[in-house]
C-alpha cells in the first residue's frame, strides 16, 4: 500500500506524462564495450556500484581509485569489467547482493565531464588467480566484481549540469553541509555527547592508513 494518493503503476500510465523515446535512442543501448567506451572507463576514477539483494533491498556503492583501477576483460565471446574490492566497512552488501541475484549496474564518472557510462549486466565474485594479479598497480585484492556488459550506454549531461556538479563556483554555498561525522553523531553512533572534531581526526587517520595499505608491498 502506497502512501501517496496517486502512484503509477503500469508502463502505460507512465507513457501517458511521457513521449515515447526516439528509436535511435532506444537502440544506444549495446552489448559490448566499444574502444571508446573502454577508454572513457581506462579514464574514470570514481563509479557507482548498483546491486539489488535476494530481499529486493537495494544498494548503491561507490568505488575509486586511479584511473584504470577498473579493468576491461574480454572471454568467452563477451566484454567484462573488472571492479577491485579493496578496503571498505566489511558489510559487504554490495558482494552479498551479487552473490545473491548475479546482476550489477555501474555508473563511470570522470571529473569534469558531464557525461557518464552505464553498464549494466550478469555480474560475479571472482577469486581466479588470474584475474586478480591483473590489479598490479594495487595491492592484490580478495576478490573482484565482475559485470558482463550486456547493456552498455553513454549518460547526457544534463543532470550533471543541472546539478551543477563540477561547477566549482557552486561549492562555496554546499561548504556548511554535514559531513559523515556530523551526520553519524547524530544518529548516536559514537554514543552521546561525541564532539564530531574528533569523530572527523580519527575518520582521517583511518583513511590515510587504510589508502596507505591499498598500495601494493
Amino acid at each position: 500500500m502506497s502512501p501517496f494518493a496517486a502512484p503509477i503503476s503500469t508502463t502505460e500510465a507512465l507513457y501517458e506524462l511521457y513521449r515515447r523515446p526516439h528509436p535511435a535512442l532506444v537502440q544506444k543501448k549495446r552489448p559490448e564495450l566499444d574502444p571508446q567506451t573502454v577508454a572513457f572507463v581506462a579514464a574514470s576514477p570514481f563509479l557507482l556500484v548498483a546491486t539489488c539483494g535476494a530481499d529486493g533491498g537495494v544498494d548503491v556503492s561507490p568505488r575509486g581509485g586511479d584511473p584504470g583501477f577498473v579493468l576491461v576483460d574480454h572471454r568467452d565471446g563477451a566484454d567484462y569489467v573488472l571492479i577491485p574490492d579493496l578496503n571498505g566497512n566489511n558489510l559487504l552488501d554490495s558482494l552479498q547482493a551479487v552473490v545473491a541475484t548475479g546482476r550489477a549496474g555501474l555508473l563511470f564518472l570522470i571529473p569534469g565531464k558531464d557525461d557518464t557510462v552505464r553498464i549494466n549486466g550478469a555480474a560475479w565474485v571472482v577469486t581466479d588467480a588470474e584475474v586478480l594479479e591483473r590489479f598490479t598497480d594495487i595491492r592484490r585484492p580478495k576478490a573482484a566484481i565482475a559485470v558482463r556488459a550486456d547493456e552498455v550506454f553513454v549518460h547526457c549531461a544534463k543532470a550533471f549540469r543541472r546539478g551543477r556538479v563540477w561547477d566549482t563556483a557552486s561549492w562555496e554555498a554546499l561548504a556548511a553541509a554535514p559531513g559523515l561525522e556530523q551526520i553519524a553523531c547524530a544518529q548516536g553512533l559514537f554514543g552521546a555527547d561525541v564532539d564530531p572534531a574528533v569523530v572527523k581526526a580519527d575518520l582521517e587517520a583511518g583513511y590515510a592508513l587504510e589508502l596507505a595499505a591499498d598500495r601494493p608491498d
